[in-house]
Protein backbone atom coordinates (compact mmCIF):
# COMPACT_ATOMS: atom_id res chain seq x y z
CA UNK A 1 0.00 0.00 0.00
CA UNK A 2 1.18 3.46 -0.79
CA UNK A 3 0.87 5.97 2.00
CA UNK A 4 -0.26 9.49 1.20
CA UNK A 5 0.81 12.27 3.40
CA UNK A 6 -2.03 14.31 4.78
CA UNK A 7 -2.07 17.58 4.69
CA UNK A 8 -3.08 19.40 8.02
CA UNK A 9 -4.44 23.07 9.94
CA UNK A 10 -4.71 24.01 13.65
CA UNK A 11 -7.44 25.71 15.15
CA UNK A 12 -5.94 27.65 17.39
CA UNK A 13 -7.35 30.12 20.51
CA UNK A 14 -7.82 31.24 23.82
CA UNK A 15 -9.41 28.82 26.82
CA UNK A 16 -13.12 29.19 25.81
CA UNK A 17 -12.75 30.62 22.30
CA UNK A 18 -15.47 27.58 21.44
CA UNK A 19 -12.33 25.49 19.34
CA UNK A 20 -14.05 22.05 19.89
CA UNK A 21 -17.35 22.99 19.43
CA UNK A 22 -16.02 24.69 15.41
CA UNK A 23 -13.55 21.79 15.04
CA UNK A 24 -16.59 19.43 15.16
CA UNK A 25 -18.70 21.66 13.39
CA UNK A 26 -16.01 21.59 10.60
CA UNK A 27 -15.73 17.69 10.72
CA UNK A 28 -19.23 17.58 10.00
CA UNK A 29 -19.22 19.74 6.93
CA UNK A 30 -16.53 18.46 5.86
CA UNK A 31 -17.15 14.64 5.92
CA UNK A 32 -20.67 15.76 4.14
CA UNK A 33 -18.62 17.01 1.46
CA UNK A 34 -17.41 12.81 1.02
CA UNK A 35 -13.92 14.28 2.34
CA UNK A 36 -12.06 11.93 4.75
CA UNK A 37 -10.90 13.68 7.88
CA UNK A 38 -8.56 13.04 10.97
CA UNK A 39 -8.71 14.94 13.64
CA UNK A 40 -5.92 15.56 16.45
CA UNK A 41 -6.77 17.14 19.63
CA UNK A 42 -3.67 18.58 21.80
CA UNK A 43 -4.09 18.20 25.53
CA UNK A 44 -1.90 20.99 27.27
CA UNK A 45 -2.02 18.07 30.57
CA UNK A 46 -0.35 15.22 31.97
CA UNK A 47 -2.18 12.09 33.27
CA UNK A 48 -5.64 12.28 30.84
CA UNK A 49 -6.20 8.62 29.93
CA UNK A 50 -8.44 7.55 27.29
CA UNK A 51 -8.79 3.66 29.00
CA UNK A 52 -11.34 2.76 31.17
CA UNK A 53 -10.44 1.30 34.66
CA UNK A 54 -11.32 -2.27 35.07
CA UNK A 55 -10.72 -2.86 31.70
CA UNK A 56 -8.86 -5.71 30.02
CA UNK A 57 -6.78 -3.64 28.37
CA UNK A 58 -6.41 -0.94 31.31
CA UNK A 59 -5.63 -3.84 33.10
CA UNK A 60 -2.54 -4.99 30.53
CA UNK A 61 -1.09 -1.25 30.68
CA UNK A 62 -1.53 -1.27 34.39
CA UNK A 63 0.33 -4.57 34.79
CA UNK A 64 3.24 -2.63 33.07
CA UNK A 65 3.08 -2.62 29.13
CA UNK A 66 4.02 0.60 27.66
CA UNK A 67 1.76 0.05 24.35
CA UNK A 68 -1.16 -2.13 24.38
CA UNK A 69 -3.36 -2.03 21.20
CA UNK A 70 -7.41 -2.47 21.66
CA UNK A 71 -9.12 -4.16 17.96
CA UNK A 72 -12.75 -4.74 17.05
CA UNK A 73 -14.48 -5.09 14.40
CA UNK A 74 -14.16 -1.22 12.62
CA UNK A 75 -11.92 0.05 14.50
CA UNK A 76 -8.71 0.07 16.64
CA UNK A 77 -7.10 2.11 19.39
CA UNK A 78 -3.30 2.40 20.33
CA UNK A 79 -2.38 3.92 23.81
CA UNK A 80 1.22 3.75 24.35
CA UNK A 81 3.51 5.19 26.78
CA UNK A 82 5.91 8.21 25.46
CA UNK A 83 9.01 9.70 27.29
CA UNK A 84 8.29 13.20 26.26
CA UNK A 85 5.55 14.86 24.44
CA UNK A 86 5.20 13.79 20.95
CA UNK A 87 5.94 16.50 17.94
CA UNK A 88 2.71 17.36 16.24
CA UNK A 89 4.26 17.05 12.47
CA UNK A 90 5.47 13.27 13.83
CA UNK A 91 1.45 12.98 14.89
CA UNK A 92 0.73 13.82 11.42
CA UNK A 93 3.17 11.88 9.48
CA UNK A 94 1.72 8.67 11.42
CA UNK A 95 -2.25 9.69 9.87
CA UNK A 96 -1.82 9.44 6.02
CA UNK A 97 -4.56 8.53 3.74
CA UNK A 98 -6.79 12.10 5.06
CA UNK A 99 -7.88 14.26 2.69
CA UNK A 100 -7.19 16.72 5.45
CA UNK A 101 -6.43 16.50 9.56
CA UNK A 102 -8.19 19.32 11.90
CA UNK A 103 -5.63 19.43 14.61
CA UNK A 104 -6.70 21.49 18.14
CA UNK A 105 -4.00 23.40 19.40
CA UNK A 106 -0.37 22.77 18.81
CA UNK A 107 -0.67 26.73 17.98
CA UNK A 108 3.67 26.41 17.48
CA UNK A 109 3.38 23.02 15.90
CA UNK A 110 4.24 25.81 12.42
CA UNK A 111 1.28 24.36 10.39
CA UNK A 112 -1.16 26.75 9.03
CA UNK A 113 -3.10 28.21 11.75
CA UNK A 114 -7.08 29.52 11.57
CA UNK A 115 -7.42 31.73 15.06
CA UNK A 116 -10.84 31.58 16.46
CA UNK A 117 -12.22 34.99 18.60
CA UNK A 118 -15.64 34.40 20.51
CA UNK A 119 -16.96 37.53 21.66
CA UNK A 120 -18.55 35.81 24.67
CA UNK A 121 -15.03 35.15 26.09
CA UNK A 122 -13.38 37.89 27.92
CA UNK A 123 -9.80 37.12 26.81
CA UNK A 124 -10.86 37.07 23.15
CA UNK A 125 -11.62 40.36 23.35
CA UNK A 126 -9.02 41.44 24.82
CA UNK A 127 -6.63 39.87 22.19
CA UNK A 128 -8.64 41.40 19.63
CA UNK A 129 -8.54 44.89 20.86
CA UNK A 130 -4.23 43.67 21.05
CA UNK A 131 -5.16 42.43 17.75
CA UNK A 132 -6.46 45.57 16.24
CA UNK A 133 -4.21 48.22 18.36
CA UNK A 134 -1.33 46.46 16.42
CA UNK A 135 -3.15 46.18 12.59
CA UNK A 136 -3.84 49.94 13.10
CA UNK A 137 -0.28 50.87 13.92
CA UNK A 138 1.28 48.79 11.33
CA UNK A 139 3.22 46.30 13.04
CA UNK A 140 4.41 43.29 11.93
CA UNK A 141 2.54 39.82 12.81
CA UNK A 142 6.25 39.30 14.20
CA UNK A 143 5.84 41.90 16.90
CA UNK A 144 6.48 41.28 20.37
CA UNK A 145 2.55 41.11 21.70
CA UNK A 146 2.93 41.09 24.98
CA UNK A 147 5.42 44.30 25.07
CA UNK A 148 2.91 45.75 23.26
CA UNK A 149 -0.19 44.75 25.90
CA UNK A 150 2.08 46.05 28.74
CA UNK A 151 2.27 49.19 26.84
CA UNK A 152 -1.01 49.83 26.35
CA UNK A 153 -1.29 48.67 30.26
CA UNK A 154 0.55 51.10 31.48
CA UNK A 155 -1.24 53.99 29.19
CA UNK A 156 -4.73 52.83 30.69
CA UNK A 157 -6.39 53.00 33.42
CA UNK A 158 -6.92 49.53 35.28
CA UNK A 159 -10.63 49.13 34.47
CA UNK A 160 -10.30 50.40 30.75
CA UNK A 161 -10.69 48.89 28.70
CA UNK A 162 -7.35 47.62 27.71
CA UNK A 163 -6.62 46.57 31.21
CA UNK A 164 -4.67 43.07 31.34
CA UNK A 165 -4.00 43.53 27.33
CA UNK A 166 -0.89 41.40 28.52
CA UNK A 167 -2.20 38.35 29.26
CA UNK A 168 -4.13 37.75 26.07
CA UNK A 169 -0.55 38.35 24.54
CA UNK A 170 0.75 34.76 24.36
CA UNK A 171 -1.60 33.43 21.82
CA UNK A 172 -2.14 35.83 19.51
CA UNK A 173 -2.25 35.62 15.59
CA UNK A 174 1.16 35.18 13.70
CA UNK A 175 2.64 34.28 10.34
CA UNK A 176 1.03 31.23 10.11
CA UNK A 177 -2.32 32.69 10.74
CA UNK A 178 -4.22 31.59 7.42
CA UNK A 179 -7.62 32.63 8.92
CA UNK A 180 -9.83 34.36 11.33
CA UNK A 181 -13.34 32.93 12.38
CA UNK A 182 -14.70 35.59 15.18
CA UNK A 183 -18.06 38.04 15.39
CA UNK A 184 -15.73 40.33 16.95
CA UNK A 185 -15.67 43.86 14.76
CA UNK A 186 -12.26 44.39 15.75
CA UNK A 187 -10.44 40.88 14.87
CA UNK A 188 -12.62 41.44 11.84
CA UNK A 189 -10.89 44.87 10.88
CA UNK A 190 -7.08 43.66 12.59
CA UNK A 191 -7.25 40.65 9.60
CA UNK A 192 -8.88 42.56 7.17
CA UNK A 193 -5.36 45.10 7.30
CA UNK A 194 -3.16 42.07 7.78
CA UNK A 195 -4.76 40.56 4.34
CA UNK A 196 -5.82 37.45 6.55
CA UNK A 197 -9.41 36.15 5.37
CA UNK A 198 -11.89 36.80 8.08
CA UNK A 199 -14.93 34.44 8.70
CA UNK A 200 -17.88 34.91 10.38
CA UNK A 201 -18.50 32.76 13.55
CA UNK A 202 -21.39 30.87 12.29
CA UNK A 203 -20.27 30.37 8.91
CA UNK A 204 -18.85 27.21 9.03
CA UNK A 205 -19.79 26.76 5.13
CA UNK A 206 -17.39 29.34 4.38
CA UNK A 207 -14.49 27.88 6.48
CA UNK A 208 -14.86 24.79 4.81
CA UNK A 209 -14.76 26.37 1.31
CA UNK A 210 -11.41 27.96 2.22
CA UNK A 211 -9.99 24.91 3.48
CA UNK A 212 -11.29 22.83 0.68
CA UNK A 213 -9.59 25.62 -1.95
CA UNK A 214 -6.44 25.82 -0.08
CA UNK A 215 -5.56 23.10 2.19
CA UNK A 216 -7.54 19.95 1.52
CA UNK A 217 -5.72 17.32 -0.47
CA UNK A 218 -6.60 17.90 -4.26
CA UNK A 219 -7.74 15.26 -6.04
CA UNK A 220 -5.10 13.34 -8.73
CA UNK A 221 -6.47 11.91 -11.80
CA UNK A 222 -3.93 9.09 -12.97
CA UNK A 223 -3.75 8.90 -16.88
CA UNK A 224 -1.90 6.07 -18.64
CA UNK A 225 -1.67 6.73 -22.37
CA UNK A 226 -2.04 3.76 -24.10
CA UNK A 227 -3.29 4.91 -27.43
CA UNK A 228 -3.30 2.46 -30.04
CA UNK A 229 -1.33 -0.34 -31.85
CA UNK A 230 2.07 0.72 -32.23
CA UNK A 231 3.92 0.61 -35.26
CA UNK A 232 7.49 -0.67 -33.71
CA UNK A 233 6.02 -2.70 -31.57
CA UNK A 234 3.85 -4.25 -33.94
CA UNK A 235 0.43 -4.55 -31.64
CA UNK A 236 -1.60 -2.68 -29.08
CA UNK A 237 1.43 -1.83 -26.21
CA UNK A 238 -1.72 -2.15 -23.86
CA UNK A 239 -2.45 -5.56 -24.47
CA UNK A 240 1.20 -6.81 -25.42
CA UNK A 241 2.28 -9.86 -22.71
CA UNK A 242 4.25 -8.90 -20.03
CA UNK A 243 5.06 -11.55 -16.86
CA UNK A 244 2.07 -13.59 -18.61
CA UNK A 245 -0.83 -10.56 -18.27
CA UNK A 246 -1.34 -7.96 -20.72
CA UNK A 247 1.14 -4.83 -19.75
CA UNK A 248 -1.80 -2.63 -19.17
CA UNK A 249 -2.72 -4.85 -15.96
CA UNK A 250 0.80 -3.90 -14.72
CA UNK A 251 0.31 -0.13 -15.19
CA UNK A 252 -3.20 0.08 -13.14
CA UNK A 253 -2.16 -2.30 -10.59
CA UNK A 254 0.98 0.13 -9.73
CA UNK A 255 -0.91 3.09 -10.10
CA UNK A 256 -4.40 2.53 -9.22
CA UNK A 257 -3.48 3.22 -5.66
CA UNK A 258 -2.59 6.97 -5.81
CA UNK A 259 -5.75 7.69 -8.46
CA UNK A 260 -8.81 9.09 -7.23
CA UNK A 261 -9.73 8.84 -11.06
CA UNK A 262 -7.97 6.49 -13.11
CA UNK A 263 -8.00 7.13 -16.89
CA UNK A 264 -6.92 5.29 -19.54
CA UNK A 265 -6.62 6.90 -23.24
CA UNK A 266 -6.91 4.43 -26.06
CA UNK A 267 -8.45 3.78 -29.27
CA UNK A 268 -9.17 0.28 -28.98
CA UNK A 269 -12.02 0.41 -25.94
CA UNK A 270 -12.97 -2.89 -27.30
CA UNK A 271 -9.73 -4.49 -27.27
CA UNK A 272 -9.59 -3.53 -22.67
CA UNK A 273 -13.22 -3.88 -22.21
CA UNK A 274 -11.75 -6.41 -19.87
CA UNK A 275 -10.03 -4.32 -17.86
CA UNK A 276 -14.03 -3.35 -16.15
CA UNK A 277 -14.68 -6.94 -15.21
CA UNK A 278 -11.08 -7.62 -14.28
CA UNK A 279 -11.26 -4.29 -12.17
CA UNK A 280 -15.08 -3.46 -11.56
CA UNK A 281 -13.61 -1.52 -8.14
CA UNK A 282 -11.62 1.04 -9.71
CA UNK A 283 -14.08 2.24 -12.24
CA UNK A 284 -11.96 2.69 -15.49
CA UNK A 285 -12.76 5.22 -17.73
CA UNK A 286 -11.21 4.05 -21.18
CA UNK A 287 -11.65 7.41 -23.49
CA UNK A 288 -10.61 7.75 -27.35
CA UNK A 289 -8.15 10.67 -28.58
CA UNK A 290 -9.91 14.24 -28.90
CA UNK A 291 -7.86 14.46 -32.24
CA UNK A 292 -7.30 12.23 -35.08
CA UNK A 293 -3.62 13.69 -35.66
CA UNK A 294 -1.46 11.22 -32.99
CA UNK A 295 0.98 12.93 -31.06
CA UNK A 296 2.16 13.21 -27.57
CA UNK A 297 0.67 16.98 -27.67
CA UNK A 298 -2.78 15.81 -29.11
CA UNK A 299 -2.63 12.95 -26.68
CA UNK A 300 -1.75 15.28 -23.84
CA UNK A 301 -4.64 17.09 -24.42
CA UNK A 302 -7.26 14.12 -24.47
CA UNK A 303 -5.70 13.41 -20.74
CA UNK A 304 -6.48 16.89 -18.92
CA UNK A 305 -10.04 17.45 -20.90
CA UNK A 306 -10.60 14.03 -19.98
CA UNK A 307 -10.09 14.27 -16.37
CA UNK A 308 -12.59 15.58 -13.43
CA UNK A 309 -9.82 16.44 -10.92
CA UNK A 310 -7.69 19.17 -10.38
CA UNK A 311 -4.04 17.02 -10.28
CA UNK A 312 -3.51 15.26 -13.73
CA UNK A 313 -0.79 12.35 -13.30
CA UNK A 314 0.46 11.61 -17.33
CA UNK A 315 2.24 7.80 -17.76
CA UNK A 316 2.44 5.91 -20.82
CA UNK A 317 1.50 2.77 -20.62
CA UNK A 318 5.05 1.19 -21.79
CA UNK A 319 6.73 2.67 -18.45
CA UNK A 320 6.59 -0.97 -17.03
CA UNK A 321 8.34 0.82 -13.57
CA UNK A 322 5.89 3.53 -13.67
CA UNK A 323 6.21 5.01 -9.80
CA UNK A 324 2.93 5.26 -7.22
CA UNK A 325 5.48 6.70 -5.09
CA UNK A 326 6.56 9.66 -7.56
CA UNK A 327 3.16 10.28 -8.70
CA UNK A 328 2.38 11.17 -4.60
CA UNK A 329 5.74 13.45 -4.41
CA UNK A 330 5.08 15.35 -7.64
CA UNK A 331 1.52 16.13 -6.73
CA UNK A 332 2.52 17.27 -2.93
CA UNK A 333 5.34 19.63 -4.86
CA UNK A 334 2.72 21.10 -7.10
CA UNK A 335 0.46 21.39 -4.07
CA UNK A 336 3.75 23.18 -2.32
CA UNK A 337 4.58 25.34 -4.88
CA UNK A 338 1.74 26.08 -6.76
CA UNK A 339 3.37 25.18 -10.07
CA UNK A 340 1.46 24.07 -13.45
CA UNK A 341 3.74 21.55 -14.13
CA UNK A 342 5.82 19.40 -11.94
CA UNK A 343 8.24 17.08 -14.80
CA UNK A 344 11.00 15.02 -13.89
CA UNK A 345 14.23 16.78 -15.16
CA UNK A 346 17.70 15.86 -15.79
CA UNK A 347 20.46 16.66 -18.12
CA UNK A 348 18.89 15.05 -21.29
CA UNK A 349 15.64 17.48 -20.35
CA UNK A 350 12.43 16.62 -19.20
CA UNK A 351 10.04 13.21 -18.44
CA UNK A 352 6.64 14.48 -19.43
CA UNK A 353 5.25 11.28 -19.65
CA UNK A 354 5.51 10.47 -15.75
CA UNK A 355 4.70 14.17 -14.94
CA UNK A 356 1.93 15.93 -12.92
CA UNK A 357 0.17 18.79 -14.41
CA UNK A 358 -2.55 21.23 -12.95
CA UNK A 359 -5.78 21.28 -15.63
CA UNK A 360 -6.66 24.70 -15.36
CA UNK A 361 -2.90 25.83 -15.70
CA UNK A 362 -2.27 24.13 -18.85
CA UNK A 363 -5.38 22.67 -20.72
CA UNK A 364 -5.53 26.02 -22.64
CA UNK A 365 -1.71 26.24 -23.52
CA UNK A 366 -1.65 22.55 -24.45
CA UNK A 367 -5.15 23.19 -26.47
CA UNK A 368 -3.66 26.25 -28.48
CA UNK A 369 -0.19 24.51 -29.14
CA UNK A 370 -1.54 21.19 -30.42
CA UNK A 371 -3.86 23.36 -32.56
CA UNK A 372 -0.71 25.08 -34.19
CA UNK A 373 0.40 21.30 -35.43
CA UNK A 374 2.61 20.85 -32.23
CA UNK A 375 3.32 17.35 -31.43
CA UNK A 376 5.67 17.63 -28.50
CA UNK A 377 4.41 17.73 -25.02
CA UNK A 378 7.23 19.93 -24.25
CA UNK A 379 6.21 22.79 -26.83
CA UNK A 380 3.86 24.10 -24.33
CA UNK A 381 6.61 24.15 -21.43
CA UNK A 382 7.43 27.67 -22.60
CA UNK A 383 4.03 29.46 -22.52
CA UNK A 384 4.43 32.42 -20.20
CA UNK A 385 1.57 31.51 -18.50
CA UNK A 386 1.99 28.15 -17.00
CA UNK A 387 4.99 27.77 -14.40
CA UNK A 388 6.99 24.89 -14.62
CA UNK A 389 8.90 23.06 -12.00
CA UNK A 390 11.66 21.09 -12.59
CA UNK A 391 11.83 17.90 -10.42
CA UNK A 392 15.19 16.68 -10.50
CA UNK A 393 17.09 13.86 -10.69
CA UNK A 394 18.01 13.44 -7.15
CA UNK A 395 14.71 14.18 -5.79
CA UNK A 396 13.22 11.56 -7.88
CA UNK A 397 15.50 9.04 -6.67
CA UNK A 398 14.78 9.94 -3.03
CA UNK A 399 11.35 8.74 -4.39
CA UNK A 400 12.83 5.49 -5.59
CA UNK A 401 16.11 4.84 -4.88
CA UNK A 402 16.41 1.96 -7.25
CA UNK A 403 15.07 4.50 -10.07
CA UNK A 404 13.97 3.09 -13.38
CA UNK A 405 10.76 4.60 -13.46
CA UNK A 406 11.46 6.40 -17.04
CA UNK A 407 12.09 3.26 -18.82
CA UNK A 408 9.75 2.21 -21.40
CA UNK A 409 9.69 -0.26 -24.08
CA UNK A 410 9.05 0.28 -27.93
CA UNK A 411 9.61 -2.86 -29.86
CA UNK A 412 9.34 -6.71 -28.76
CA UNK A 413 13.00 -6.88 -28.17
CA UNK A 414 13.34 -4.04 -25.67
CA UNK A 415 10.13 -5.70 -23.82
CA UNK A 416 11.97 -8.72 -23.71
CA UNK A 417 14.72 -7.91 -21.66
CA UNK A 418 12.82 -5.21 -19.18
CA UNK A 419 10.72 -8.96 -18.76
CA UNK A 420 13.86 -11.16 -18.29
CA UNK A 421 15.13 -8.55 -15.94
CA UNK A 422 12.40 -8.26 -13.97
CA UNK A 423 11.51 -12.07 -13.69
CA UNK A 424 14.90 -12.05 -12.40
CA UNK A 425 14.54 -9.81 -9.44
Amino acid sequence: MIDIPSPAIAVVGRHNSGKTTLIERLIAELVSRGLNVGSIKHHSHRGFDIDIPGKDSYRHRAAGASETVIAAPGQVARIKTVEDEVECSELVRSMPNHDIIVVEGYRKSGLPTVEIMRSGNEADHRAAQLFVEAARKGLPLTTDFTQLGREIDRGVPAEGEFSAAADAAAKMPSTNTVAVVTDIPEAREAAEIYGIPAIGLEDVAALADFLGEHYVRPRVSVVIQAGGESRRMGQSKATVPFAGRPLICRLVERLAPVADELIITTNEAERLGFLAEQYPELDIKLVPDAYKERGALPGMYTALSSAKNPYVAVVACDMVFASPRLVVAEALAMHESGADVVAPANKHGFEPLHAMYRKDGCLEAVHARTERGEKRVQSFFDDPAVMVLPFSQDKVLEVEPRGGCFINANTPEELARIEQSYLGE
